[in-house]
């Protein structure tokens, strides 16, 4: 398992329809070793904090696998161009996974990285600066329907990441998958 890329944002004013909105949505790569603390990566913020952000929502991490997937869904809404690459930071996440999805992971599940450990706590839930964000009004109901949520980490050892480096999984309880949380839960995103 790989990390490919790490993504920070800070809060800025971006227009979603008529109205003006707060949001660190879109994340910036950086190459640089990044600070990681308990309440996420230093230099990366969250606009609302009472969906995102605290202890138990410090980073986002997304799998790269699902990258197609959304090209293909923007592709055939007519809203991206063929060569649409989608880059690393376009779903609001911290860190871009490889080899690690939905299904395979378990809340209290640690990602061990060389310099910090990363706990698995609840699924992203989809929200309204997604459809803007991708640009596709029906994105949160996609989501809502592939499972491809991505999940929640808590810092339980903080340090430092880099893109690039590989972490391994040290299982938790391993009593529900992020996945099964997310199905349980996306009742209210299909309304």
């Amino acid at each position: 398992m790989k990390l490919i890329s790490v993504q920070l944002g800070t809060a800025r004013r971006v227009k979603i329809g008529e109205r003006s909105v707060l949001t660190a949505f879109h994340k910036q790569l950086t190459t640089a070793n990044t600070v990681v603390m308990p309440l996420g990566l230093m230099g990366d913020e969250q606009a609302d904090l009472s969906i995102h952000g605290g202890l138990e929502k410090a980073v986002y991490a997304y799998p790269s696998e699902h990258r197609s997937f959304w090209q293909k869904a923007r592709l055939d809404a007519g809203v991206s161009p063929m060569d649409d690459s989608l880059p690393p930071g376009s779903l609001g996440e911290n860190l871009t996974l490889h080899g690690l999805l939905e299904a395979q992971v378990w809340v209290g599940d640690v990602l061990r990285f060389p310099a910090c450990e990363l706990r698995v706590t609840l699924p992203r839930e989809p929200c309204g600066k997604l459809n803007a964000a991708m640009g596709l009004t029906g994105a949160s109901r996609l989501m809502a329907h592939s499972g491809f949520c991505g999940f929640y980490l808590a810092v339980d050892v903080g340090g430092t990441i880099q893109a690039g480096q590989s972490f391994e999984v040290i299982a938790g309880r391993r009593s529900v998958s992020i996945a099964q949380l997310f199905a349980a839960k996306k009742s209210k995103h299909l309304r």
